[in-house]
């Protein structure tokens, strides 16, 4: 199986998704199984004590059907309406996609789940256990009628980055050198090349710095450093010339 999927998306961006694992995939189905089981039982005693007592023959045909439908429409609704993801799914960090990686449908939702009997012949999840096996998307095939994929969600981290020129003491102002003759022209420059470069692309990270960074280090004599990249450099002087000049 291979671990990850890659998509073009429609705005030419790659995106990758590592697909689930069989052991992240059958914890998320036993929270589930279990979640559904609890469930099922309690709309049992439910109607047992509450219809029973009037028409027994009303109570087990609820009963009945409670039974063969509730865990089907358990999967289909959560996962139709709840972007892909059940209980036991969110649990482990666990998402149904599109095979093309957008969200799922909840046509697609109600397509591989109403084949989960298919996946248990001749027995329990064999067929559908032998079809992830044997296909590099790990898709039982539920997914395969489908056209879905289980992945693992990316779970986004906090990161707070100072802007360079806004916080602190740079490490590397001690070897901009003095910055004499410097204009506010060159500094403006420079602090919006700082700013944008996270969010270029590298060919146009390689053309600013030839254009914008180069010159303006040899007119004020900042040395460059083995193994230390020119946005550093930039950053230090934007820093340095902001303090002296009282713009931070």
């Amino acid at each position: 199986m291979e671990q990850d999927v890659a998509i073009l998306s429609p705005e030419k961006t790659i995106l990758t998704y590592r697909l689930a694992g069989l052991g992240s995939r059958i914890t998320a189905h036993v929270i589930d199984l279990l979640i559904v089981t609890a469930t099922t039982i309690g709309i049992v005693i439910g109607v047992s004590y509450v219809v029973a007592r009037f028409d027994e023959g009303i109570a087990t045909a609820i009963i009945l059907v409670t039974s063969v439908l509730w865990p089907f429409l358990y999967f289909i609704l959560l996962e139709g309406l709840w972007n892909g993801q059940t209980i036991g799914k969110k649990a482990s960090g666990l998402r149904v996609r599109m095979i093309d990686g957008t969200p799922v449908t909840f046509a697609a939702a109600l397509a591989r789940n109403l084949m989960r009997p298919a996946d248990m012949m001749p027995g329990p999840y064999f067929v559908g256990l032998l079809a992830m096996f044997t296909n590099p998307r790990s898709q039982r095939v539920g997914d395969l009628i489908a056209g879905t994929i289980v992945c693992y969600e990316k779970r986004p981290t906090a990161v707070f980055a100072a802007a360079p020129h806004t916080v602190g003491l740079h490490p590397l102002e001690s070897h901009v050198g003095e910055l004499r003759g410097m204009t506010i022209e060159e500094y403006n420059a420079l602090r919006r090349f700082a700013d944008r470069f996270p969010e270029l692309s590298t060919n146009v990270q390689n053309k600013l710095i030839e254009e914008v960074w180069t010159p303006i280090a040899q007119r004020r004599e900042v040395p460059a450093l083995t193994n230390v990249h020119a946005i550093y450099l930039a950053e230090a002087v934007v820093m340095k010339y902001g303090r002296q000049h009282g713009l931070l």
